[in-house]
């Protein structure tokens, strides 16, 4: 017996001492017990001065005031209860959606607020436009950046007007961010929208001062209607009524529209308008934790009305928040060069991560600096791992510079993605990026780490103005499954299905909940919509093609409208030639692929259009047919082609040979993205037996 005590007590003895000298965050100890004896370890720790909190059959859980592991080792070592002591770890939520990890400037990043909204779980259907009114878009070179290609360009339009200038240049990056939430496109590469490619009309109403009038608001409703815009995005508000505003927004929702605002940004329960009439949905934030986003605006629902003997409370959804989506952290389109974004990568593992303002690349080993409040030898040559706390962002940044570091990495101290700036003057060169706190174990768990930041098309941004166009996509695609309901319907849906968060049932700060796109499209499924007052379903465009050799007829004839009558029928042929008519002819001049685009009209304005490839030949050379597309931002090419008869095919490019591949289809190349190349493929040894040119 006196033997296996002996053996029992030095094991014990070296479990002790694997941790070393170490105190829990909090002074909190777990104590593994046998559950025969657990009295025992109990009466001791308590003795000790513990605090126990949990007890379970193999283990309890007790706080020791100011007591370091060793110490809470040595008061208990002699205990034959105790079969192992332990820190206990503090463990914090993770965040419940998360973006794509990866680069938006090479690959599609779908944003947490698509997972968190189920977006992803609808297709888009056609009938819908979104008007945003906003600061314009990055459809050409602007104020900040040129033009993004993340979007459906041939699906947007919008109005100039000469106290705000084109409204298909910037006037800052924040409409091309609100645009790109609502509908950039899925299309392999960037960031994807609420409802990907959705047709949208864009209003420019911020003047070169960053602000506008309540009036250009009231003016930008009713070119929203004309342009057949249904829903209506307003990222943007202030103080004060305004009735001829409200009367605007009032008509527009009469007519079968919704109209949706952000509810504001100051954290207070101030009501911001447009969003607080009664016919405009007003929109607040929510972080990817299902939290309420802390400069998210709680107005009451319930406020003053009327003059004199006629004043009364009145209590109405639309006086506060009736739904809200994510609003923090939020990635998406900005005008092309004009953001800044960041890259990591721990071991083989990439990681979601914030850019602080230097730009440059860094790889290597890894260093842990702790908090970085001082200058460490250890750290030269490497990428400093830093813990958040104590000293600022740039403090922490110049001591790893100052160590010989090449690059940092700070962890937030809290759960989330930590944003923050390195402030200003700003004294430090070598590339910074933030990560969150739920990352810390990996990161620190990684020997190497390599991080870049750079000029970016896509990047981050906080706020109400970031969740209203989230909300905006949603109800389009709703919409777009339910056609026959208003939008007073579709308002009605998202807040009956939205998830409940916050005080149980409607409260001040999340409405009725976070909007969920399948939930709400569920519902109406269930219900009878009416018919949508002043609706104008699109037309759909359809057509087919005969050709002879270069000679081709197109007929437009099983186009249709639901719900009016198509007036007109316009035709691209993809060679830079056009016409117009239900039917039409076109000699082509050479052999090749060709896009052909018909847009129909229908009697109220609305568009359809379909394109098909139409591919032509004289009959001469060889059946060789190529195609190809650009994806990756520009940087990547992808060839397709068929009717070659050898094993291999000889590919040209700019008119010299490159390779011989496999005839299996299909080659893909790294390219530059601002040069443009041009494609034949041969059968192998063959000049002649070539197919047609394609430029890309």
């Amino acid at each position: 017996m006196a033997f296996g005590s002996k053996i029992q007590n030095t094991v014990l003895a070296v479990s002790l001492c694997i941790s070393g000298n170490l105190m829990a965050d909090d002074d909190r100890y777990i104590i593994q017990v046998d559950s025969g004896n657990r009295a025992a370890a109990i009466a001791q720790a308590k003795s000790a001065g513990g605090q126990v909190h949990l007890k379970s059959d193999e283990f309890i859980a007790v706080t020791f005031k100011g007591k370091k592991l060793e110490d809470v080792q040595g008061l208990l070592k002699n205990n034959r209860a105790v079969r192992k002591i332990e820190i206990d770890q503090r463990r914090y939520p993770l965040a419940i959606y998360n973006d794509d990890a990866g680069d938006p400037n090479s690959e599609q990043i779908t944003p947490y607020s698509i997972y968190q909204s189920q977006a992803n779980q609808l297709t888009l259907q056609p009938g819908q436009k979104v008007c945003v009114i906003d600061s314009g878009i990055a459809g050409d070179t602007g104020e900040t950046g040129g033009r993004n290609e993340d979007f459906n360009w041939a699906a947007i339009t919008g109005d100039s007007d000469s106290g705000t200038n084109d409204w298909f240049r910037d006037g800052g990056p924040h409409g091309t961010h609100v645009a790109g939430t609502v509908g950039a496109q899925d299309n392999g590469v960037g960031v994807v929208g609420m409802a990907p490619g959705v047709p949208m009309h864009i209003i420019k109403v911020f003047n070169d001062s960053g602000w506008g009038y309540s009036s250009d608001l009231a003016y930008a409703a009713g070119k929203c209607g004309a342009a057949g815009a249904n829903i209506i995005t307003m990222s943007l508000g202030g103080g004060g009524a305004n009735s001829t505003e409200e009367n605007a927004f009032n008509d527009f929702v009469a007519n079968g529209g919704l109209v949706l605002a952000a509810a504001g940004n100051d954290g207070n329960n101030v009501r911001s308008y447009p969003a607080g009439y009664k016919s405009v949905m007003m929109i607040g934030a929510n972080d990817n934790n299902n939290q309420i986003a802390s400069f998210s605006q709680f107005p009451s629902n319930t406020q003053t009305v009327g003059r004199g003997k006629n004043r009364y409370e009145e209590t109405h959804d639309g006086y506060g928040v009736e739904v809200t989506a994510g609003g923090v952290g939020v990635l998406s389109t900005y005008p092309a060069g004009s953001a800044t974004l960041s890259n990591l990568s721990v071991g083989n593992t990439a990681l979601t991560s914030s850019a602080f303002e230097n730009s440059g690349n860094a790889a290597g080993q890894t260093f842990f600096m702790g908090l970085g409040e001082t200058v460490d030898a250890g750290a030269n040559g490497k990428v400093c791992v830093i813990d958040r706390g104590n000293i600022s962002f740039q403090d922490k940044v110049l001591n790893c510079e100052n160590s010989g570091g090449i690059g940092a990495i700070i962890i937030n101290n809290e759960p989330g993605m930590l944003f923050g700036t390195l402030g200003a003057p700003n004294n430090t060169t070598i590339p910074a990026v933030a990560t969150a706190l739920e990352d810390r174990t990996a990161i620190l768990g990684a020997t190497t780490a390599s991080l870049s930041v750079g000029a970016s098309d896509y990047g981050f941004m906080d706020g109400t103005s970031m969740a209203t166009p989230a909300v905006a996509g949603v109800a389009a695609l709703v919409w777009s499954n339910h056609p026959n309901c208003s939008g007073e319907e579709i308002r009605n849906a998202l807040k009956q299905t939205a998830e409940d968060q916050g005080t149980p049932g409607r409260d001040d700060y999340f409405g009725y909940g976070i909007a969920k796109a399948k939930n709400a499209s569920d519902y109406l499924a269930g219900q009878t919509c009416g018919t949508t007052p002043g609706s104008n379903l699109p037309p759909t465009a359809s057509f087919s093609v005969n050709c002879n050799q270069w000679q081709c007829s197109f007929d437009a004839a099983n186009s249709s409208d639901s719900d009016g009558s198509i007036v007109t029928y316009s035709w691209q042929f993809g060679d830079g030639s056009s016409a117009t008519g239900i039917s039409t002819n076109h000699t082509y001049s050479a052999n090749g692929n060709y896009s052909v685009t018909l847009t129909v009209t229908d009697n109220e304005g609305a568009t359809g259009s379909q394109t098909q490839a139409v591919f032509v030949s004289d009959g001469t050379g060889s059946d060789l047919i190529l195609s190809g597309s650009r994806s990756g931002n520009g940087r990547e090419i992808t060839i397709n082609w068929s009717g070659a008869a050898t094993a291999n095919v000889d590919i040209y490019v700019n008119g010299s040979f490159n390779n011989t591949t496999p005839n299996d289809g299909s080659a893909t190349y790294r390219v530059n993205r601002n040069s443009s190349y041009t494609f034949k493929v041969c059968e192998e040894g063959s000049t002649q037996s070539c197919s047609n040119e394609v430029t890309l």
